[in-house]
Formats: C-alpha cells, structure tokens, sequence
C-alpha cells in the first residue's frame, strides 16, 4: 500500500525519537564550527514549510538565548536585499534540497564569503552538493508531497541546533541541555496519544470541516509558525482559501474579511486570554470557532492535548492536529490526493531543481 500523509504523521513519534539519538553524530559539523568561533547572528534561508518551521523555532533562538535569527525567502533576498556582513552562520533549509530559489540564495551569502550550512533530508541534493556542510534532518525524502514527518523534524533539528550553540557558548550547563533533551524525548512519546485526541476530535465535527469553505489559524509566539504551517497544508489539501496569522496581526484588519461560512482556529500552548477573547468575540460572526491547546479543559469546542510543555517546545505538539485535521478534511472533501494536479509545475515554472 502507498503512503499517505497519515502514515508520515504516524511514524513521527519514531522519526523525533530517532533525531534524538542521533542528532550528535547528523549535526556534528555545526558543533565542531560553533566551538572554534562566537555564533551570534544567524541567517535562516527558506520558504514554504521549511519557513514555517523556521517561525517555530525562532522564538527558542532568540528569546532563550539571545540569537539574533533572520529568516529570508530566497527569491526576495537574491533579488532585493543584500547579506549582512556580521552574519556568523547561514543556515539554508530545504527538506528536499532542491529548492532553485534557495540555491541561488546559497550562492549569493557563498559569493559573499559567508559559511553555509544545509539542513536538508537529502544530502546528495543539489543543495547538499553546493552547501558547506550538510546538517542531515535523518528522516530521508517523503514520498507524498504534502510534507509532515518532516516539517516536525525540522523544527525539532533547529531546536537541537539552538541547544548546540547555547551549550558551545556556555550560556546552558549540561544538566539544562540534559533537562531539555529529557523534555523533547517526552514530546516524541506523547505524539501517539496527540494523534489519539484529533482523531476522536474530527470525528465529532467533520460535518463543520467537511462543509468549510474558508478557514482562519490564529497563533502568538513560536505558535504563529504553526498558524502559518495551517494555511500551507490546508491550502495544499483541502484546496480552499485558507490563511494563518499571528495574533495581534488578525485585529489590524484581516477580522473585516469574517464571515458566516468561515471556521476559525485558535491555537495555545498554556490559557491565553487575549487569544480567548478574540475567540469570544469572533464566534458570533462565523461559521465556528475551534480552540486547540496543551491544556485540559474541556468543553465541546476545543481540542484539549492535556500534556503540558514550555512554549518553545509546543510546536513539537501542537502541529500534529493541523496536519490530521488537514488530511482528514481532505479527505471528508472527497480529495484524492493521491491524484497529483499541477503536475508540470515545477518542470515549467523552474522552481525544483
């Protein structure tokens, strides 16, 4: 039987566990550069979920360590933008490694005398052949297009990036590296019963998902990359106008577009109340509003993961219903995504290597 997105969603709690035991040996090249020199300011080229990704883990970066994190989509950076000269490290992500627009990026920072490392799954790709060294996401190429195994993987890989740099820098002593290693171990573990949750979640509203015609993700924090993760994978499989956005940006005018035909999700780590009281407000002027969270309340409306983690782990969690309730929307819709559209694309458009 071919896979599908649910079976790359179910082997994640393997594949997380897997980066775990290896990472040592898969980041290695990053641990030897970042013991011979000071990594404060880093540039993350990507696009689409490699981006996404990005978004989830900056916040870990840059609010736990103090580093400075960039995140540039290539075509915009080659052609309008120039690298910062006391940039310390480049880092390019492209689960594939044949990303054309994040090649060329590579070569600009490259021409401009600025190390690039490339986290990909694929280090023979194009993009692991022109990288200075490859950082191996150890999850190899998924064979379905719509990716999942690997954007957690992903996210999880630039996790365990920070806590290389932190602890090289001395700004962590082991025990703490060890304490968050422990805590990412128990994420892995508790994917099954997150997987569990959704499942019986979709189960009681899949007439409101089967019937949607516009969704809204709402995220804060490292959760904004995960709101925006929704608006990839639910336009790349459900097929309807979808969009994620960060909190504070959907009351500067997206609300105005609401209406009754629209469902809406709220996303949380821990009880956010100006999260819920945009909820509260918003639930009158649509369709329905759900709230997904690491809490344990429960009520009707709300999908409850009952495992609480810091907010820069939550992605690792929180991202696992978006893309069930992607896949089963899809599904619900009669979408056979097995069926590729657009087939050409790449071929004609020049955007894969």
């Amino acid at each position: 039987m071919l896979p599908t997105m649910m079976t790359y969603i179910e082997e994640e709690p393997a594949a997380l566990e897997k980066i775990l035991r290896e990472y040592p040996q898969h980041l290695a090249p990053l641990t030897a550069y970042v013991r011979q020199r000071p990594v404060r300011r880093i540039l993350i080229l990507a696009t689409g979920s490699s981006l996404n990704a990005a978004m989830c883990a900056q916040h870990f970066f840059e609010q736990r360590f103090g580093l400075r994190v960039e995140i540039k989509e290539p075509y915009n950076f080659v052609h309008y933008e120039t690298p910062d000269p006391d940039t310390d490290l480049v880092l390019a992500i492209s689960q594939s490694g044949k990303s054309a627009s994040t090649l060329i990026a590579m070569q600009k920072v490259q021409a401009a005398k600025l190390p690039v490392f490339a986290l990909t799954s694929d280090p023979h790709s194009p993009i692991g052949e022109a990288c200075d060294a490859v950082l191996n996401i150890n999850t190899g190429i998924e064979k379905v297009g719509f990716v999942t195994r690997g954007f957690s993987a992903t996210v999880l890989n630039l996790l365990l990036i920070a806590l290389i740099i932190a602890r090289a820098q001395q700004q962590i002593s082991d025990d703490e590296q060890q304490d968050s290693l422990a805590a990412l171990q128990h994420i892995a573990a508790s994917v099954p019963a997150v997987i569990a949750r959704t499942q019986a979640f979709f189960d009681r509203h899949e007439k409101v998902f089967q019937d949607g015609t516009r969704f809204v993700a709402i995220g804060y924090g490292a959760l904004t990359g995960v709101a925006k993760e929704f608006e990839t994978k639910f336009t790349e499989t459900v097929r309807v106008p979808s969009s994620g956005f960060e909190l504070e940006a959907y009351m500067h005018g997206p609300y105005l577009e609401a209406n009754a035909r629209h469902v809406m999700l709220f996303i949380e780590d821990t009880l956010n109340p100006r999260l819920r009281a945009l909820q509260e407000y918003m639930t009158p002027a649509v369709d329905r509003t759900f709230r997904v969270t690491l809490g344990n309340e429960q009520n009707a409306q709300t999908l409850a993961l009952d495992c609480p983690v810091t907010h820069y782990f939550s992605p690792l969690l929180l991202i696992v219903p978006i893309q069930i309730l992607a896949w089963r929307t899809a599904c619900a819709k009669d979408i056979n995504l097995a069926v590729r559209i657009f087939d050409d694309f790449d071929r004609v458009l020049k955007s894969k290597i």
